[in-house]
């Protein structure tokens, strides 16, 4: 697709965040059309392709190779937000750990939405907390996805509850339009192999072609029709996830679904929506074969998200960047705080030299007592 018209960066609606370049190239092939690129100020180290879907006008970043986790993500994010002042709210898309379970039947290539439960608004840091004796209390709140992002998750799932899911139809188009992408982003065939949680892979072999398969996790067939579409707790942290056991306990304690490690970073200063496709399940035996499908099913939900997407209420909304100044005028006052504060210490250590100064000169010698509010 070559780039059509040219907009300005006020143009611009929607941020659409990747962390790995397959991300990025899955979000762009969902594009309706591609626009020219815009000149980036030179703090802004991002990366961006500007497109539309829908009538919605969208900026997609990618982090910097080899940079991941929370703080990259919200680097980026805050870069985005202000290259594009007119942003509303945002998409975090791409690939994540599965966490499956016996009341969840999650398998590669399926879809997860960041949805509120009883306890958390969508996503969860994990490893955020208090370390006391014997266990561990995690502490802190993110925000929830814009009440917009909400409604429309409900929309399109109610659609897709009535007409079925059109998520695999969209990645097959995806890929005819982008040929080249087929190898890596159009299904393959392979296998989703879940292990039991106590059985390591053979940390000598690359593929578990020699792992024992009575080991595998017995699940009923699941017809081949597409990427299933889950809607709940993600789980973040800066830490990548091997380790099953591990797994299986934050979904025991948290109810999480997915496990990865940029959603954590954003949603406190970046009003958005996380997407996740699942390319492994956070265990020792992962591996990289389902990264483009899971990538691409994440991203053709998002395109399908965009057609309930009101672009009317879109520009109703308050520019993402109002939580930003919320923390930039704490940050100025807490600043103009300190600055006050060691202006009056310096205006007191004056006057302390003024009044030993005339002491030390005193014909009388006569002494000045320090006050003990001087310091």
């Amino acid at each position: 697709m070559s780039p059509s018209a040219r907009y300005s960066h006020g143009d611009y609606t929607v941020g659409w965040i990747s962390a790995l370049p397959l991300e990025m190239a899955a979000a762009e092939a969902t594009l309706d059309e591609m626009h020219q690129a815009l000149p980036n100020p030179p703090h802004d180290k991002n990366a961006y392709t500007l497109g539309e879907i829908a009538g919605h006008k969208i900026v997609i970043a990618c982090l910097p190779s080899g940079q991941y986790g929370t703080t990259s993500a919200a680097v980026a994010a805050q870069q985005m937000l202000s290259t594009f002042p007119c942003l509303r709210f945002g998409l975090l898309v791409g690939i994540a750990g599965g966490i499956p379970s016996k009341t969840v039947d999650i398998r590669l290539g399926d879809v997860v939405v960041s949805t509120p439960t009883a306890t958390y608004a969508g996503v969860v840091q994990y490893d955020y907390g208090k370390t006391y004796p014997g266990h561990f209390e995690r502490t802190g709140m993110l925000n929830r996805p814009p009440e917009l992002l909400l409604t429309a998750v409900s929309k399109l799932r109610s659609r897709i509850l009535r007409e079925g899911s059109v998520l695999q139809e969209t990645i097959s188009h995806m890929v005819e339009r982008n040929p080249h992408m087929g190898k890596d982003f159009g299904f393959g065939g392979w296998q989703d192999q879940l292990f039991n949680a106590h059985y390591p892979h053979l940390e000598s072999e690359s593929t578990c072609e020699k792992c024992d398969r009575s080991q595998l996790v017995s699940r009923k067939h699941r017809p081949s029709d597409g990427p299933k579409i889950h809607y709940g707790l993600i789980a973040s942290a800066n830490q990548v996830m091997k380790d099953a056991v591990a797994r299986d306990r934050l979904g025991r304690e948290l109810g999480a679904y997915c496990v990865e490690m940029e959603a954590a970073g954003l949603m406190n200063h970046f009003p958005c929506l996380v997407v996740r496709g699942i390319c492994d399940y956070a265990d020792s035996h992962k591996n990289k074969e389902w990264q483009g499908y899971a990538a691409a099913a994440a991203a053709a939900y998002a395109k399908e998200l965009f057609t309930v997407i009101s672009r009317e209420e879109t520009l109703k909304m308050h520019h993402a960047d109002f939580q930003d100044s919320k923390l930039t005028n704490l940050s100025d006052a807490l600043r103009d705080r300190t600055i006050c504060s060691q202006l009056e210490s310096l205006r007191r250590r004056c006057e302390l030299a003024r009044r030993w100064n005339q002491w030390n000169y005193s014909s009388d010698g006569g002494n000045y007592w320090w006050s003990a509010s001087c310091s």
